[in-house]
């Protein structure tokens, strides 16, 4: 789906709105492993995951934990660093080849007073991410480690090439107990 395609089911721009927001927009490719935001920097940019996978990040006692996946057509920012301007302890990365696009927070906001339309359209998508956070944190209190990869198994394929350990921090749990997990899907 067409990155404005994807927009107009959220919030319809006008041509003018979109050739303003196409403007700011670039375009990059992202290698595998990549960093894409380092852990204790201010989060100025915002990402849309066009092919690929990127993954939110921080770690705690030297552990690696897993926060967020972002799959084609996810919005992936560190919203708490972005509306603060503070720096964050999580960082943004790659985890196969990655092609995004970029938005530059300040030019986005620029926008915001000519077009209405995109700073609503901005607006309805951090509602939607917002609300995909208290999925997430009522999956993690309610659900069981096999409930939350069954419902990351709704990727389908994609998740193959997600490595067990992020798969296993993601989910809060250890990869033994992943792997126990996902031998009782196949059994």
């Amino acid at each position: 789906m067409d990155f404005f395609q994807q927009f107009s089911t959220v919030q319809a721009l006008s041509s003018a709105s979109r050739a303003q927001l196409n403007a700011i927009c670039i375009t990059k490719t992202v290698p595998k492993n990549e960093i894409i935001q380092q852990p204790g920097s201010q989060c100025r940019t915002i990402y849309f995951v066009k092919s690929g996978i990127a993954r939110i990040n921080y770690f705690n006692k030297g552990i690696d934990i897993t926060e967020h996946f972002a799959f084609p057509g996810d919005l992936i920012v560190r919203a708490e660093s972005l509306f603060t301007g503070q720096p964050t302890s999580k960082g943004i990365q790659a985890l196969e080849n990655t092609s995004l696009i970029s938005i530059d927070a300040y030019k986005l906001e620029q926008l915001y007073d000519a077009h209405r339309d995109i700073e609503r359209l901005f607006r309805h998508l951090f509602e939607l991410e917002h609300v995909n956070v208290i999925h997430r944190l009522e999956s993690l209190q309610f659900k069981t480690a096999a409930e939350r990869y069954a419902d990351l198994q709704s990727h389908s394929e994609i998740i193959k090439n997600i490595s067990l350990k992020h798969i296993a921090s993601y989910l809060g749990i250890t990869q033994v107990s992943l792997s126990r997990i996902r031998a009782q899907k196949h059994e």
